[in-house]
């Protein structure tokens, strides 16, 4: 009897390294701030872009280089203050917290103890610091005083990188055309691309073929809402069976 194979999804193994951040003009002035981080004004930095956008990789880069903690904004009003100053630390969506007084004035105490000590600070949001409504006046000065980097959307190069890893990340290996056919029809943005491969991902389980352009084109379909084929794939449909 001949019983069918199940594929077992495998577990997200997310690459958080330095070696594993792509760079290119839309990042590059970013990770170059970071890397440069013994250099900040006011040893403060603000990181900022859309979700998906690599701040949280870059932040774990950095915490990699100094030794920083890193911290989520909304916890920090449970947080014991005195002992997260007493170390460089990176705390991530500081804009999320606006309109919260009790964890925007642990952000501010958090702030001024962690510079008054000598250490560095990171700060990441999704817009540009000056448009984070926090209420705290004294808290939304200091934020804008800090300098600021914005991850933009992606270019092309660093699209296809970014495939790349989120594919490698679920250890997915796709047909070689598949990259091309995604980069010339997908939504340009961060969250598309994690949004596609993990619709990939999860359709390729119960397909021997793995993840080809056939099914890239279907699933890009179903998520664009597009009711034929891209046109300069119909004639291809079938190409890139594995």
């Amino acid at each position: 009897m001949l019983i069918e194979q199940l594929q077992i999804p495998l577990p997200v193994l997310t690459a958080l390294g330095r070696e594993d951040f792509f760079v290119s003009e839309s990042n590059a002035l970013a990770v170059a701030l970071v890397e440069s981080w013994e250099n900040w004004a006011g040893h403060k930095m603000v990181l900022n872009g859309k979700a998906g956008s690599g701040k949280t990789h870059l932040a774990h880069v950095w915490a990699k280089m100094s030794g920083a903690r890193i911290v989520a904004a909304q916890g920090l009003e449970y947080a014991d203050i005195p002992s997260l100053a007493d170390q460089n630390i990176c705390v991530e969506n500081v804009d999320q917290i606006a309109g919260n007084l009790r964890a925007e004035e642990a952000m501010f105490h958090l702030h001024n103890l962690v510079l008054a000590q000598g250490h560095s600070l990171m700060l990441t949001g999704c817009a540009a610091p000056k448009l984070w409504p926090l209420q705290l006046p004294d808290l939304h000065s200091r934020i804008q005083g800090a300098q600021s980097a914005t991850l933009s959307g992606p270019d092309d190069m660093l699209l296809s990188a970014l495939l790349v890893k989120l594919f490698s990340d679920r250890q997915i290996v796709p047909a070689s055309d598949v990259i091309p056919y995604l980069l010339r029809q997908m939504p340009r943005s961060y969250e598309a691309a994690r949004t596609l491969v993990d619709r990939l991902d999860r359709a390729s389980l119960t397909r021997p073929s793995g993840v080809n352009r056939p099914l890239a084109i279907q699933i890009l379909s179903e998520m664009t809402g597009a009711d034929e084929t891209p046109n300069d794939t119909v004639e291809n449909a079938t190409d890139g069976q594995d």
